[in-house]
C-alpha cells in the first residue's frame, strides 16, 4: 500500500525545516518567547532587547525577572559568538586558500617565464649555429674542426640492398622463332673485350 500525499508532504516540510537552521546566523532573524512575550530579530538586536528588559526589571525591583532576561541575553550572547568565531575561521581558511593560489599562480608564471626564456635561448642558439660557417676560421685559437669531432660517416654506413650495386648481368630477351637458335646462342654468350 502506498503512504498518502499527506504524509510525504509533512516530510518535505520537515526537510525545509531541518535545512534552513544552518547560513549565516549573525544576520538572521530569530522569534524568541521570553517571560513577557515575543522578541523578535537578529542576536544582537535580541540581546540588546533583553538586556534592557533585565535593566527595567532591576530598577522596578525584580530579581527574578531580570535573572531571567540576563540568561536569555547570555543565551543569544553564546550563538552570536559561536556564529562569530566560525565567521573568522572561514574568512581564515579563504585567506589561506587564497594565499595557496596566489602562490601557485605566482610560480606557475615564473615557470613559463623560464619556459620562454629557454626557448628564446634555443632560437638564439639555432640562428647562430646556422650562421656559423661550415669550418670555423679561429682553427688556431684551440678550436677544432667539425670534421675532427665526427666519424667518418662512409665507414659506419651499413650496406642495404637499396645502395649496393648492381651485378647482374642484363636480362635475355626471349628466343621468338627457333631458326635463329645458332645466332642465339652466340648472342648470349660473354664476348671478351
Amino acid at each position: 500500500m502506498r503512504p498518502s500525499n499527506k504524509s510525504r508532504s509533512r516530510n518535505k516540510n520537515n526537510n525545509r525545516r531541518n535545512t534552513n537552521t544552518s547560513g549565516n546566523i549573525v544576520n538572521r532573524v530569530f522569534d524568541s518567547t521570553g517571560p513577557e512575550g515575543r522578541v523578535r530579530g537578529t542576536p544582537q538586536q535580541i540581546i540588546e532587547k533583553y538586556r534592557g528588559l533585565a535593566h527595567d526589571a532591576l530598577m522596578e525591583d525584580d530579581r527574578v525577572a531580570a535573572e531571567s532576561f540576563q540568561q536569555h541575553a547570555e543565551h543569544y550572547s553564546r550563538i552570536l559568538l559561536v556564529a562569530q568565531r566560525e565567521a573568522a575561521e572561514r574568512q581564515a581558511e579563504q585567506a589561506e586558500r587564497q594565499a595557496e593560489q596566489q602562490a601557485q599562480q605566482a610560480e606557475r608564471q615564473a615557470e613559463n617565464q623560464a619556459r620562454q626564456t629557454q626557448q628564446q635561448q634555443q632560437k638564439e642558439q639555432t640562428k647562430a649555429e646556422n650562421a656559423q660557417p661550415n669550418e670555423p676560421s679561429n682553427v688556431g685559437e684551440g678550436f677544432t674542426s667539425d670534421t675532427d669531432e665526427q666519424p667518418d660517416v662512409v665507414e659506419h654506413m651499413v650496406a642495404t640492398p637499396e645502395n649496393k650495386p648492381s651485378n647482374r648481368s642484363p636480362r635475355r630477351k626471349p628466343a621468338k622463332d627457333t631458326s635463329n637458335e645458332g645466332s642465339q646462342v652466340v648472342e648470349d654468350q660473354p664476348q671478351p673485350t
